[in-house]
């Protein structure tokens, strides 16, 4: 996304760094680079999203902590990490997958809405919600499966009020079971819903993280032109131009990011409950059928009234604050070093 031209004011324009298109990348280092980058992202982030999957199928309802300190209490330090090599496993493919899609449907987009007469900053916003729309649905493909059988291993545990009605030893063991009970089509239980949820909450995400780009970068427009109003220390070249280092880039991404996730998960948090609902409560202990969208929403209701469908928003919102920060900070470090030419960027 270009932010050069969405953010000139009358006497001010803040010159940002060419952004990378799809055809300035090395696409095999934009990979392999890319798999090991997330890999980390990920590792880190586990945790919570384990605890926020655990407080989302419970019956009671228990503090992010709390459940945090349960969890290692009885089952140990290690199983905060239950599922971890079968959610990486998946990851890898799922993330390329992803980074594709966007890359390919945003430059495509994007190039299409400017020939078309639309302005820069409303084609960047445009772009970017069909971009993380259609690369959402394209890992879908690949998440729905993974997403079912690590959830199954994360909420398997030895204390009673998260156990699984059915034990697995694996990822490998818990995918053999989902076959033989329910068929392929068991692995992807929720897809529906998966695709309700994250094309919808990707899409507000990249809309929003365009436009708070915009937001943050006209605030400190605003501010260096009030630092310059109150004393006119430099020569008047440094009055047109302001140019930003990479860490006041690398800055603005990570904050942009954070308040996009933010209202992303706001949005879409009663979706996600249900979602994970369906794909690890499926009575599989007596071969019967797993519960249809609307018995899981009056079971959530019955449970807890409406704000059930809240469960596990605080870990979720941090999750995915945290993971919309990293994510975009390591995404664009990974595309600077993925660049062909890198003296093209400067």
């Amino acid at each position: 996304m270009n932010l050069s031209a969405a953010e000139e004011e009358p006497t001010q324009e803040i010159h940002i760094p060419a952004d990378i298109d799809w055809e300035m990348l090395d696409k095999s280092k934009f990979f392999f680079l890319g798999a090991a980058l997330f890999s980390g992202v990920s590792a880190t982030l586990y945790p919570v999203v384990l605890v926020k999957t655990r407080q989302q199928v419970a019956q009671a309802q228990l503090s992010g902590i709390r459940t945090a300190f349960s969890i290692v209490k009885h089952e140990g330090f290690r199983a905060l990490y239950r599922g971890f090599g079968t959610s990486l496993m998946g990851t890898i493919p799922a993330r390329a997958l992803y980074m594709a899609a966007l890359e390919v449907t945003k430059s495509n987009v994007g190039s299409a809405t400017v020939k078309l007469g639309v302005p820069e900053p409303s084609a960047a916003a445009i772009a970017n919600a069909v971009a993380g729309l259609s690369a959402a649905m394209s890992a879908q493909l690949v998440w729905t499966p993974i997403d079912v059988v690590s959830q199954r291993l994360m909420v398997q545990g030895s204390h009673p009020s998260c156990s699984s009605p059915c034990r697995y030893v694996n990822g490998i063991d818990a995918f053999r079971k989902i076959i033989n009970t329910d068929g392929p089509k068991g692995l992807y239980r929720g897809f529906g819903i998966s695709i309700l949820t994250y094309a919808p909450s990707n899409a507000v995400w990249w809309a929003s993280y365009s436009v708070a780009q915009r937001f943050v970068w006209g605030g400190i427009g605003c501010y260096f032109r009030k630092k310059d109003d109150e004393g006119n220390e430099n020569g008047s070249s440094n009055n047109n131009t302001i140019r930003p280092d990479s860490k006041t880039v690398m800055a603005v991404q990570g904050v942009s990011a954070a308040m996009a996730g933010g209202v992303s998960s706001l949005i879409t948090m009663p979706l996600d409950t249900i979602k994970t609902r369906l794909q690890v409560l499926d009575g599989e202990e007596n071969g019967r059928r797993g519960p249809t969208i609307g018995q899981t929403v009056r079971n959530l209701v019955k449970e807890g009234g409406w704000l059930a469908c809240y469960r596990g928003l605080g870990p979720r919102c941090a999750s995915m604050s945290m993971s919309a920060t990293t994510m975009i900070t390591t995404y664009e470090f990974l595309k600077r070093l993925s660049a062909k030419n890198q003296e093209s960027l400067m």
